[in-house]
């Protein structure tokens, strides 16, 4: 890398840092009022984990050499454990500029699943979780991908390769499958289908993803790891393609239920952000702006599934992150310029998808279940049904008691009749 190249990649690993705070203020105010703190603090508590676990191993098994030189392609080697010897090595500080890019989506990636938990798990047992996740499924996953030798990376069928610029594959596909499995082991929310479920505060829902949509531009123009025209093809088509997915959505949600909601429209703007990160970098801007209506559409659709077939996404993850990421990674099949387009193209795409698919549900049940049945992962009914805010954090999001009523949110004493019974909407 050039000068310029690393002060550019450094920047949009700030900007990607920035997407987790982001997610936990566009989680946070989807979710009831009397867990919000908690919903804050399991996107949070990713950034720590993540960041330790990727010193100590998670770098070298993502990014290091295939084991066995010639390349098993599943994990990496361990000549970075501690990232020992990385100040030593030739070309250093490009090394380290790439570990500090890369430490982000580590990070973000866990933390995508925690939507689809919300409400309902201790905040332990998802710290643990995490712990497990990333080191099991996300490494090694990230290695097939991007990894020296990685299977993935090296799948050719007619002189064709995987593509999956941003992390289509390696980090949407598999949060979103990840977030179904651990949703099946722990259940649905106390009430789901029958008691009201509202966002608490839509303003910090769109505050959220006007800074994932921010920090996305670093996400997905930083993963060239240079600024040329690749980057720029990437940035424009990131903007195109995530504007046409909101009114995808929107569109949608008119026809459908009569309304253009602000959740509609900060939900199609993730879809886009998602369905665009593996193929920006490969289409022309009608081929984003194809991928994002697709997505804005499909995704809108996809989150009503939950109700129909019974599994409780809180936040619907498995409905933008999982069908985003799956039509990103499959349009670009077809869609991909320079003659990289067609059926064998789509073939690998499909391989590629499937495999993390399969991996990563597969491991993160057998995570979710082990977790569940030896410490439990599930709150108690009494914690859940007053709020996690005061049963993990002794806070709450809201000090309703400076109205002068004594009320506390998720408290069950209240001062006043009437405050009681505005807490009470507001919980709901």
């Amino acid at each position: 890398m050039e000068a310029a190249d690393i002060a550019f990649v450094v920047i949009c690993a700030a900007m990607v840092m920035l997407m987790t705070p982001g997610l936990a203020f566009f989680y946070g105010g989807m979710i009831r009022v009397k867990s919000a703190l908690n919903m804050l603090m399991m996107c949070f508590i990713a950034t720590g984990i993540s960041s330790v676990l990727w010193v100590l191993y998670g770098f070298t098994i993502a990014f290091g050499d295939s084991v066995n030189g010639e390349g098993n392609g599943i994990i990496g080697n361990f000549d970075y454990l501690g990232f020992s010897g990385m100040l030593d090595v030739e070309g250093s500080d490009a090394l380290l500029t790439f570990a500090v890019f890369q430490l982000m989506f580590a990070v973000l990636t866990p933390a995508l699943i925690s939507g689809a938990l919300a409400d309902r798990v201790k905040f332990s047992s998802w710290a643990l979780f995490i712990a497990l996740w990333v080191s099991i499924v996300y490494f090694p996953v990230a290695h097939w991908v991007w990894g020296e030798n990685g299977w993935i990376g090296d799948l050719e069928i007619d002189g064709h390769s995987v593509i999956d610029f941003a992390g289509g594959t390696a980090v949407h596909i598999n949060a979103g499958i990840a977030a179904l499995a651990a949703v099946l082991v722990i259940g649905k929310r106390i009430g789901f289908k029958k008691d009201p479920m509202r966002p608490h505060n839509l303003p910090m829902v769109l505050l959220g993803a006007a800074l994932l949509w921010f920090g996305w531009f670093g996400f997905n123009a930083g993963s060239e790891l240079a600024a040329n025209g690749t980057t720029a093809l990437m940035a424009l088509n990131t903007m195109v393609a995530t504007g046409t997915a909101v009114l995808g959505w929107l569109i949608y949600e008119r026809i459908r239920h009569g309304a253009y909601t602000t959740l509609g429209a900060a939900s199609g703007a993730i879809a886009g952000l998602v369905a665009i990160t593996p193929s920006g970098a490969n289409v022309n801007p009608m081929g984003a702006l194809l991928i994002g209506l697709v997505a804005g559409a499909v995704c809108a659709w996809a989150v009503s599934l939950k109700y129909k077939l019974g599994y409780d996404d809180s936040l619907d993850v498995v409905g933008v992150h999982l069908v985003g990421g799956i039509i990103g990674t499959l349009m670009v099949g077809f869609l991909a310029i320079n003659g990289d387009g067609g059926f064998a193209q789509f073939a690998l795409q499909a391989i590629a998808a499937g495999a993390v698919l399969v991996y990563s549900f597969v491991v993160t049940w057998v995570l979710a279940k082990i977790i569940d049945v030896t410490i439990g992962f599930r709150a108690s009914e009494e914690d859940e049904t007053a709020g996690l805010d005061l049963a993990y954090h002794a806070e709450t999001g809201y000090d309703f008691s400076q109205a002068g009523s004594g009320a506390v949110p998720g408290s069950t004493v209240t001062a006043s009749a009437d405050v009681a019974a505005g807490q009470k909407k507001v919980d709901a």
